[in-house]
């Protein structure tokens, strides 16, 4: 690999504390973007599975957005839920969000994340169309 390690930070203070980027571009053109959740502006999204979902995601998108990436070019997401009885709504929004871009995805159960009012978290990895 040629180039260097660009590395995006957000609002989010946890980055700060912990220590780690919203999303990193490998020098090939792959973005890797950080399990994100439905936190704004320190505050959790109103609504279900399906809006913590949407809202998720939209966290990466704008990590992306600072790379000059979007949506179409995403290729893997993966979807961390705290209960198996949300996988249709959080498939739900993924279907809204990715039908026409179809990238490889997985859904995991675990046992719980960060904040227990949280029941989704998402990463996405994303690639420049020229290294695809």
């Amino acid at each position: 690999m040629t180039g260097s390690v660009r590395r995006v930070s957000s609002d989010d203070t946890r980055e700060e504390k912990f220590g780690y980027s919203r999303a990193v571009e490998l020098p090939g053109g792959l973005v890797l973007v950080s399990g994100c959740t439905s936190v704004v502006n320190g505050e959790i999204a109103q609504g279900g599975p399906y809006e913590q979902a949407v809202a998720s995601f939209q966290v990466a998108f704008d990590a992306l957005k600072q790379t000059g990436l979007g949506r179409e070019d995403v290729v893997r997401t993966r979807m961390y839920l705290t209960h198996a009885r949300d996988v249709d709504e959080v498939g739900r929004a993924h279907k809204e969000l990715f039908d026409d871009v179809r990238p490889a995805a997985s859904m995991i159960i675990v046992a719980g994340l960060v904040d227990p009012s949280l029941v989704v978290e998402v990463e996405v990895e994303a690639c420049r169309a020229g290294e695809r």
